[in-house]
């Protein structure tokens, strides 16, 4: 169950990646924050 939540996770970030971010900076912020949601749910 735990893989499948940080699948999904991964999955949403990769699209926020892929649709939101337009300079390196952006991207940097969503890898963090997807990071820290990836991190909140595997505690």
């Amino acid at each position: 169950m735990k893989r499948m939540t940080a699948l999904g996770i991964l999955s949403i970030t990769i699209l926020l990646l892929v649709s939101g971010c337009n300079t390196i900076r952006g991207a940097g912020e969503d890898i963090e924050q997807g990071g820290e949601a990836i991190q909140q749910s595997a505690s």
